[in-house]
């Protein structure tokens, strides 16, 4: 006897038959398209005459395939725009910065590929810990300016970046300032300390509940950690930067000029 497919299949079934047409063909009249919102509990409830448990566990297989956001409550579940976004390493925060005054150097690559940027900022002082210390080559406890970003492309969350500087360096500037600020050239050029040269790591790794729910992450998909130490004219750490994103989101690009 061939056992009969679970009810919450048929809805899964049809929910990604639907996104997957909204890629290939976005003008279908069933079609979920990239950033559209995916139909109430309620309303799958009547559509497939299933109960809410039901429709509840074909959401949350789509949640974990990473075809839809997890959203508030009964709403706010929205389809995840498949296309990754192209990170170029070697250009960002290159000599010839994209900044203009109301968009920074990563805004400007986002732009340029179609998509729309948006971050949150908020800036602290605080004591550094041992491993911001080491790269900002200072001691440990020595007081650093924090700005925490969440950047968003198309509305959902594909970065968490930390950006630390040494306190007396950004006393009385641009970076305590709590909101997304930009300016020609970028700031630390503009408050006199430019970086003329970055070293980065890059870890993949398993991110963390706290990541997972910030940057709204499928099940089982890791995260990369871009670390990026700047440094001034005199060769002093000037800020060290920590980027969290999603791996399934990115994919990194470097154009190295080996002559």
């Amino acid at each position: 006897m061939t056992r009969e497919n679970p009810l919450w299949e048929g809805v899964y079934e049809d929910l990604r038959r639907r996104i997957e047409q909204g890629v290939a063909t976005p003008d279908a009249p069933s079609a979920l398209r990239p950033g559209a919102t995916v139909p109430t509990e309620a309303e799958l409830c009547e559509e497939h005459d299933v109960s809410r448990p039901v429709v509840r566990q074909a959401l949350g297989r789509l949640q974990q395939d990473g075809l839809i956001s997890r959203g508030q409550g009964r709403r706010g579940r929205r389809v995840r725009d498949p296309r990754p976004i192209a990170w170029h390493l070697h250009e960002f925060e290159r000599r010839g910065r994209r900044d203009t005054r109301t968009s920074d150097d990563w805004a400007a690559g986002i732009t340029e590929q179609g998509r729309v940027p948006r971050q949150t900022v908020k800036v602290s002082v605080e004591a550094a810990g041992t491993d911001v210390a080491s790269c900002l080559e200072i001691e440990p406890g020595t007081m650093v300016v924090h700005r925490a970003r969440i950047r968003y492309v198309d509305d959902v969350p594909y970065q968490l970046s930390h950006s630390y500087f040494p306190e007396d360096l950004a006393r009385d500037t641009l970076l305590m300032e709590q909101r997304d600020v930009a300016v020609p050239g970028g700031i630390l050029r503009h408050i006199g300390h430019p970086q003329v040269s970055v070293r980065d790591t890059i870890l993949i790794r398993m991110p963390t509940p706290a990541e997972v729910t910030e940057l709204n992450i499928a099940t089982g998909v890791p995260v990369g950690e871009h670390r990026r130490t700047g440094y001034g004219e005199d060769g002093t750490p000037v800020r060290h930067m920590i980027t969290v994103f999603a791996a399934d989101r990115h994919y990194l690009v470097y154009d190295l000029d080996l002559t």
